[in-house]
């Protein structure tokens, strides 16, 4: 048997003896975070799978594991010869499990799952699915605990201020911005639980979960005091002391429930149901008023400051730079030493950290050649990874953590010949990112109907893709942040408004499986562009500032104003980044941003 196998087992022992017969695994902690703190990483100990999202369902006699598009590949050869099925859904979000679920149970029949990684949003659905039926729900216990012996324990590295210059506003008027959004719900105390938001809101950063610097805490702001419940040793005591100069006091991580628990019935929680799990929803007076509504905070950090963009185009100089320094050497190297999706990892990780202000990776570094490239999440490892050599495509998407601002980067580059059809698939993917790049819309556009605008080329090629076109990034946080989505699979409401200051990805694909992708990303934040009879309009600053290879492009399908674009675009970067390199790292930036047009 495989080790997953032999988990499942276990698993079906302990669901008979809890009288359950279905068990849901989600990939999620007690803050919904999207990259787990290995004690929340039950889904992959389970099933063997990798990648970052996707739920389990394990019943008496069956065992499935549910991913969207950008997995199937993935999950195919991680499950093979194990005892869970592949169960392929067809977007993101979709929640395939919960049908799944309401067509096979009957009444009296039992499902668990820790409701302390259930989000109130997610439990709100599968009880609406399964009370029909007549079947319960158990969200008071984890179902792993009796068979996951020796899971991790919390994380405890220490948590550390975001100061000045790169925090452009100090904790305290973040502090008062959320209390008059408070007051204007009618709201006494408020919940967060995200971790970002947290972190933004008390100017803290951590290091609890992979690529993000957050930490692990929940936070309950009331009209005048706030409390920060974190870990035990994580908290300096001149930290401490800082913190409660502006009314935070700072207790255990554990008693966030209690709490809750303890709130008086005249005192109104704001709560937003998309952001914090049942378990700890479940734990209050339900005769506490409440008020369900987005994030203040979620809103807040979205929107960065022209401080904070200031800080962001320095980061962006700096990676670009870092990205010069990198595909120089590749181009060098490349013939006369192996390299593998491994090396460029550990090299373009090892360039991003000779320069200034650089913490982190913000992401698993993505580097796929040809056929691995085919697959949007592919991360090689020591076990399965490409040897770059021949011809073909290479994809790389990375990212950094810098002190003023995250990251985040796709570029295609030849290596030896690209073929025709590679040509024509890059060709179609750069004029879907440069139409997006030169949109202009009204101000509170919701962000989903952007996405047409960049798809449209690719579609009149006959060609689609299964992941989203952009995502909001954060300000040295999650490189995946909210509330904006570039995506016509996202329901487009109010909260996903563009509104300035909002930085998104611009990242259009095509995936050939088992030949080659071709995936083109920038960054671009949103400016106001004009004002007039008909309201307020806004388009996109480019932000990201790395060539784009025009080896791979077939020049006959731009038209004249796009290949005027990109010179332009080659013209920025060459002037913004060729004063932090030398060398053959310069050579390298001026040959590659040469003029399309002659």
């Amino acid at each position: 048997m495989s080790p997953t196998d032999t988990r499942i087992a276990r698993l079906r022992q302990a669901m008979r003896r809890r009288g359950l017969d279905a068990c849901i695994i989600p990939s999620a902690d007690p803050h919904l975070s999207e990259y787990l703190p290995a004690r929340w990483q039950g889904r992959e100990w389970l099933s063997g799978f990798t990648g970052s999202v996707g739920t389990v369902v394990v019943t008496a006699d069956f065992a499935g594991l549910w991913v969207d598009s950008r997995y199937w590949v993935q999950a195919e050869a991680q499950l093979a010869g194990t005892g869970m099925q592949l169960m392929k859904i067809a977007a993101a979000n979709t929640p395939g499990h919960v049908e799944w679920l309401a067509s096979r149970l009957r009444a009296g029949q039992r499902v668990g799952v820790d409701g302390n990684v259930l989000g109130l949003s997610a439990f709100r659905a599968l009880w609406a699915a399964l009370q029909p039926l007549g079947a319960s729900l158990d969200i008071l216990a984890d179902p792993l605990a009796d068979v996951w012996t020796d899971r991790p324990g919390l994380p405890d590295a220490p948590v550390y201020p975001h100061e000045p210059p790169y925090a452009c506003a100090s904790r305290a008027d973040k502090l008062a911005r959320l209390r008059q959004a408070m007051r204007s719900h009618g709201a006494d105390v408020h919940l967060v639980s995200t971790l970002d938001d947290i972190a933004w809101l008390l100017n803290l950063r951590g290091a609890d979960v992979p690529y993000n610097p957050v930490f692990l805490a929940h936070a309950l702001v009331g009209p005048d005091h706030a409390t920060l419940f974190v870990g035990d040793g994580k908290i300096s005591a001149a930290l401490r002391a800082s913190l409660a100069a502006d009314g935070i006091d700072v207790a255990p991580y554990g008693l966030a429930a209690e709490a809750l628990g303890s709130l008086q019935r005249d005192q109104v929680l704001l709560i937003d149901p998309a952001r914090v799990t049942c378990g700890v929803f479940h734990a209050m007076d339900p005769e506490v008023p409440r008020i369900e509504a987005i994030n203040p905070t979620t809103l807040f950090k979205s929107r960065k400051s022209e401080a904070e963009l200031a800080h962001v185009r320095q980061a962006m100089e700096q990676d670009g730079a870092a990205l010069c320094e990198f595909f120089a050497w590749f181009e060098d190297s490349l013939g006369k030493q192996v390299i593998s999706e491994l090396t460029i990892d550990e090299q373009i990780t090892a360039a991003r950290a000779r320069r200034p202000g650089y913490v982190c990776p913000s992401f698993a570094t993505i580097a796929g050649f040809n056929a691995n490239g085919a697959m949007p999440h592919y991360r090689a490892t020591p076990e399965s990874h490409a040897v770059i050599e021949g011809d073909g495509l290479l994809l790389i998407d990375s990212g950094g953590q810098y002190l003023g601002g995250t990251t985040d980067i796709t570029r295609v580059v030849a290596v030896g010949r690209p073929s025709a059809d590679q040509k024509v698939d890059f060709t179609l993917v750069l004029k879907g990112m440069i139409a997006l790049s030169r949109a202009a819309f009204p101000r509170g556009t919701p962000s989903p109907m952007l996405d047409a605008i960049a798809r449209a080329p690719i579609w009149q090629g006959g060609a689609e893709y299964g992941h989203g076109t952009g995502h909001g990034v954060g300000y040295f946080l999650n490189v995946h942040e909210g509330p904006q989505v570039i995506s016509y699979r996202a329901a487009p409401g109010p909260h996903t408004a563009m509104e300035p200051g909002m930085i998104t990805s611009n990242e259009p694909g095509i995936y050939r499986p088992g030949r080659w992708g071709v995936r083109i990303e920038n960054l671009v934040a949103n400016r106001s562009w004009l004002e007039n009879e008909s309201g307020e309009f806004l388009c996109f600053e480019t932000l990201t500032l790395c060539p784009i290879d025009t080896r791979c492009i077939d020049a006959s399908l731009l038209r004249p104003d796009e290949i005027a674009w990109l010179d332009d675009y080659h013209r920025t970067v060459r002037e913004r980044v060729a004063p932090l390199v030398q060398g053959r790292a310069l050579d390298w930036l001026q040959e590659r941003t040469r003029p399309v047009q002659g």
